[in-house]
């Protein structure tokens, strides 16, 4: 059993990683290049920081670790695409509705059952949600929001396979997927116009909002379960539209706020839960 000095830390790992992840909203509406574009390059310069901090080159490989290559790809290219065709709150919101199959995914595989207070924090999360973006929530935009829902599937796969690594090394599944993806990319970025601000974005969402937060990710998820770890990352898509009004003027409503507060209690709760039940284990 994790020891309870190692659960929290993982806590702090999972939460520094959603902290790192929310920041793409920023720098991506700032960079005007095609998504695709910019997810290669931000693969790019993520590869370059895990074969600096793995030192080596995947040699053997397993199915989970294929599979949570495979699964992290689709998710990023069926949520930017989702964004497309709905709305962003459409695509975050249906995105979020991940943990729903995490557990179902994780009870199953992993035979990992979630807790009292696992279930008591995802309805809180799922309330707060509700109110950050219910504002904005909408029908329109059909099969955008049907890709936003199997982008929260393929999500949810992703979360269970990384934890299935647990006593392997889930760093190599990342290094996998971004030099996939920086090298089906590749031709748009060709297309694009290249300027110093352009390449600085990309090194700041390649170097920390994705590859320091997945050696942070890869490191948490060894000793938290898949679940806590999903619930734990929902502080992402609430601190995402806090850093573009901050930082771009785009306006957030009462609601809003209301709800991001919600979602954060529901995420404490959940990582109090968890050590509390580690410290009654030991």
């Amino acid at each position: 059993m994790d020891s309870l000095s190692e659960r929290r830390k993982a806590i702090l790992y999972l939460a520094f990683a959603a902290i790192l992840w929310s920041t793409s909203g920023l720098f991506v509406k700032i960079l005007d290049w095609h998504p695709v574009s910019i997810l290669a390059g931000r693969s790019f310069f993520a590869a370059i920081v895990f074969l600096i901090y793995m030192r080596r080159l995947p040699t053997r490989f397993s199915l989970w670790q294929l599979l949570a290559a495979a699964m992290f790809i689709l998710t990023q290219f069926l949520f930017v695409t989702s964004t497309k065709l709905t709305t962003a709150a459409n695509s975050i919101f249906l995105q979020y509705t991940a943990p729903i199959y995490v557990v179902l995914l994780a009870f199953w595989l992993l035979r990992e059952k979630p807790s009292r207070t696992d279930w008591v924090s995802m309805l809180i999360i799922f309330l707060g949600l509700t109110l950050f973006f219910g504002d904005k929530l909408s029908t329109d935009g059909f099969y955008g929001n049907l890709l936003a829902i199997l982008s929260g599937v393929t999500s949810a796969v992703m979360m269970v396979s990384f934890r299935a690594q647990k006593n392997g090394d889930p760093a190599e599944s990342n290094l996998i997927a971004f030099l996939v993806t920086a090298a089906f990319g590749f031709p748009y970025v060709m297309k694009e116009t290249w300027t110093v601000n352009s390449w600085l974005i990309l090194a700041f969402l390649g170097i920390f909002q994705i590859g320091f937060a997945f050696i942070f990710f890869t490191q948490g998820i060894k000793h938290i379960p898949a679940l806590e770890a999903n619930l734990i990352g929902t502080l992402e898509p609430v601190l995402n539209p806090i850093w573009v009004f901050l930082f771009y003027g785009e306006s957030m409503g009462t609601f809003a706020l209301v709800g991001g507060l919600v979602v954060l209690g529901g995420v404490i709760l959940s990582a109090v839960g968890s050590a509390k039940a580690a410290k009654e284990g030991t």
